[in-house]
């Protein structure tokens, strides 16, 4: 794929980041409930991270190991979050990861892009499956994941340690056989 992909959904543009959202992703994702729910956010969110993490994304894409999406309402054009899979092509598989700012928290805005990139892995990426994690204490990422189709997998303890506590994770996928195409 050469172009950076963009779609729409009902309710949402996914598109790719831009650095005038670096702004609005500093102040989503800067908030301390974000960065407890996911393993890679920082907190503090600091001056320039968000520009840096918006510039890695082109390169990462043209070498085929990542492909991320802003999630923006079609009504406002306001930045929601983020969505993105990791690619593992020699698997012919990626990882889904999310984060939705919490003002948009209960909306089914985070279903409704899951739902469209796991569309997007098996239809235009050809992939086989699509897995995710979730800190166990997250639930409400589970739902997300659930009703995008996935089947939990396991638990896994102690994994991984995020700000100096070692942390439980639960796992989802999706297999290319399972999915319904909408195409």
């Amino acid at each position: 794929m050469e172009e950076r992909p963009r779609f729409k959904t009902r309710r949402l543009l996914l598109r790719p980041f831009v650095l005038e959202d670096a702004p609005e992703v500093q102040r989503l994702a800067g908030d301390h409930d974000i960065a407890a729910t996911t393993l890679t956010i920082p907190h503090p969110y600091e001056d320039g991270m968000a520009e840096e993490w918006i510039k890695s994304h082109l390169g990462q894409f043209k070498e085929g190991k990542l492909v991320n999406f802003a999630i923006v309402l079609r009504e406002t054009n306001g930045l929601v979050g983020a969505i993105g899979l990791n690619i593992r092509n020699e698997h012919e598989s990626a990882e889904l990861g999310y984060w939705v700012g919490k003002p948009y928290w209960g909306n089914g805005y985070c279903t409704e892009a899951a739902t469209a990139v796991i569309g997007f892995a098996f239809d235009r990426l050809k992939l086989n499956r699509v897995f995710a994690e979730h800190f166990a204490e997250n639930s409400a990422s589970g739902r997300v994941m659930e009703k995008a189709g996935m089947k939990y997998e396991g638990y896994l303890r102690q994994v991984v340690k995020k700000w100096g506590k070692f942390r439980d994770l639960k796992m989802y996928s999706i297999l290319k056989s399972e999915y319904k195409s909408t195409e």
